[in-house]
């Protein structure tokens, strides 16, 4: 029997319906009754979690603790979260709930050592680049990572904020286009698209190069093991 997948979600709402939507992409259905049970909080209370992070917000832990036992309270058999920042906060929920929880920094990182590349940039919000979740991971498979410089990451921030959340598609890239030039000249053979709203610029605005995207991974991930009860 399929199992119930819980998104705690709103870390944006747009975020939510993007791996929403690849979950639904990446099942193997034939109709409805095919695909997977999903449970969505999409839960636009929980407060920013990189202005927590950099030290000019409130914590957003307890309300993403209070969604994870709605969920799971909702029949969720396992969750995942729609924000790369929120894996930051990860063992603080788990705690909480009796159900298990995939890490999309985890399965990202996964995913890119069985690539066997060397170096890889990183696009994602301050709050990723301070606490490091991926850094930290990359480093246990001995990747070396590239960050954007200090004017470069307020472009990341300024797309990511100013555009995506902000829904605005009008926004010029042209800047955010440097940045991702500046890091594969600099040695990058791929870049982590670290924030969810990131996939979603790629597309809309058509962007191209090498990249993963850690909401798809997440997604299928997320396929696997509510089919097989396992992560693969």
């Amino acid at each position: 029997m399929k199992k119930t997948i819980g998104i705690i979600g709103g870390m944006g709402p747009m975020a939510t319906i993007d791996l929403y939507r690849k979950i639904i992409e990446v099942t193997p259905a034939n109709s409805d009754n095919d695909h997977i049970h999903v449970v969505i909080d999409s839960n636009t209370l929980i407060p920013d979690r990189t202005a927590y992070i950099l030290g000019k917000g409130e914590d957003p832990a307890m309300e993403m603790i209070r969604t994870a036992i709605s969920l799971e309270n909702m029949g969720a058999d396992f969750l995942i979260m729609a924000c790369n920042t929120a894996y930051y906060y990860y063992d603080r929920i788990i705690p909480f709930i009796k159900i298990p929880m995939l890490n999309m920094i985890d399965e990202t990182v996964k995913e890119i050592a069985k690539l066997k590349m060397n170096t890889v940039g990183l696009l994602a919000t301050d709050g990723v680049l301070a606490s490091k979740v991926y850094e930290y991971k990359l480093n246990e498979y001995e990747i070396n990572i590239i960050k954007p410089s200090e004017e470069g990451q307020k472009v990341v921030m300024d797309l990511i904020y100013n555009g995506i959340k902000a829904s605005d598609f009008s926004l010029d890239i042209s800047r955010f286009r440097t940045v991702i030039e500046e890091l594969y000249f600099s040695g990058a053979e791929t870049l982590i698209l670290g924030c969810t709203e990131l996939p979603i610029a790629f597309e809309r605005f058509s962007l191209k190069g090498n990249a993963i995207d850690p909401t798809k991974i997440l997604a299928e991930k997320a396929v696997q093991f509510a089919f097989n009860n396992k992560n693969n």
